[in-house]
């Protein structure tokens, strides 16, 4: 007990000087961190690129910043794995910086856009150029996705060429992806499923059923455990029964491991698919965008309103960060993404979840009349403010003296 006592008294007298300083102290924030089980008030303290300190009440004074954020949300940076942002590629692309950050997306994935042929060309004019961690599916085409031509040429799908390049980068890439074939054959599946293989990563899987390749037979016996179905709220996909009913498959395919994620896109969400999904509970394991030229229009597919789609459609607010957070770093294999732990790399994203009358657009130009929208704030990647809609990390100009942004 004496020794105790010594110890607590030492701990007391430890001069304000040096306890911890934080760069930037959260405060209040209501914390949505599902894969740590947190669902309300706490304060997160950064040093440099890193979360020091998560909890209640950390002192103001110790920090050199303090940022109120009692209004908002705060989760772990968003990660959107179905993305098309090699910007220096087919005219698809979107530059990735621009479409990301300011929509609390700190981890995207290029889905498919380079092959084996050219991902080294997409790594060094894009990927080492992006401050949001840019990651990759690698196209089982080696061309990558540069129209009929060439993603229908199965002389263009060389499993061993594209495990070869995961390999090479396992850091960047995070599986195979194949997409858009139109001859009704299994080629461009199974030699994407056979890459996954050889490479040990996961496939995502657009696909479109033909006579004779079916969707069924795609999830219970060509898909592996881990793989990805992407794009299965779209009009093609048979998941639902004349009855609106999800099919029995469905079920039995998620529960042999099958993932499927929403891919919004410019043809892949439609109302009248998702409202009676969700209805049965056939919840998405991950949401993500399919953001490109097209898709960031009309449907306008970024994560906030993807999400915001989903919350005016019956999924709740920790669903959909979820499945926006941590589900999506585990379907990739990157569990120490997605969360918000001390010590871990200070990714984090601020929402104002605004009440009101809204009108969201499916793939269809469909319209839906809400009552909640997600409207991303603030985001921060690697410890670093990099959005800030509200000026909530800034002091007004009055008091603020002789400001510049110049360093």
């Amino acid at each position: 007990m004496r020794a105790r006592a010594i110890l607590m008294a030492a701990l007391v007298s430890v001069p304000a000087a040096a306890q911890p300083i934080y760069d930037l102290l959260l405060k209040s924030g209501h914390v949505i961190d599902p894969a740590n089980g947190r669902n309300g008030r706490f304060d997160i303290a950064i040093t440099g690129d890193r979360i020091a300190a998560i909890g209640n009440s950390l002192p103001a004074s110790h920090a050199r910043l303090v940022v109120e954020l009692s209004e908002y949300y705060v989760t772990p940076g968003l990660i959107d794995i179905h993305a098309h942002f090699d910007a220096q590629g087919a005219w698809l692309n979107l530059n990735p910086d621009h479409n990301t950050l300011r929509n609390g997306v700190t981890t995207a994935v290029d889905a498919g856009s380079s092959g084996w042929k050219n991902f080294e060309a997409f790594k060094s004019a894009v990927i080492g150029h992006a401050k949001v961690r840019l990651l990759a599916f690698l196209n089982i085409v080696g061309a990558g996705m540069y129209g009929s031509k060439v993603e229908n040429d199965v002389a263009e799908m060389d499993p061993v060429a594209a495990a070869r390049m995961v390999k090479k980068y396992p850091e960047l890439i995070v599986g195979i992806k194949t997409a858009h074939f139109q001859p009704a054959t299994w080629d461009a599946v199974d030699r994407a499923v056979k890459a996954g293989e050889l490479s040990g990563t996961p496939v995502m899987v657009d696909f479109h059923p033909k006579p004779g390749r079916g969707y069924e037979e795609l999830i219970l016996k060509h898909m592996r455990p881990g793989d990805i179905h992407t794009h299965f709220l779209g009009r093609l996909t048979p998941q639902l029964d004349g009855s609106k009913k999800v099919q029995p498959y469905m079920w039995q395919a998620r529960k042999r491991g099958v993932l499927f994620d929403v891919g919004h896109g410019s043809g892949s969400f439609w109302f009248r698919i998702a409202a009676p999904a969700l209805k049965q509970g056939f919840l998405p394991d991950t949401i993500s965008t399919d953001i490109h030229k097209d898709s960031i229009m009309l449907s306008r597919a970024t994560m906030p309103n993807v999400m915001s789609k989903l919350l005016n459609l019956g999924a709740t607010l920790e669903q959909v960060v979820e499945r926006s957070t941590i589900r999506p770093a585990k379907a990739i294999r990157r569990p120490e993404l997605g969360a918000l732990r001390e010590g871990a790399v200070a990714d984090i994203a601020v929402f104002s979840l605004d009440r009101g009358r809204f009108e969201f657009l499916d793939s269809g130009r469909g319209k839906l009349t809400g009552d909640k929208n997600l409207r991303c704030v603030l985001t921060i990647r690697e410890g670093t403010v990099v959005w800030d809609s509200e000026g909530l990390s800034l002091t007004d100009w009055s008091d603020a003296g002789p400001y510049s942004n110049y360093k």
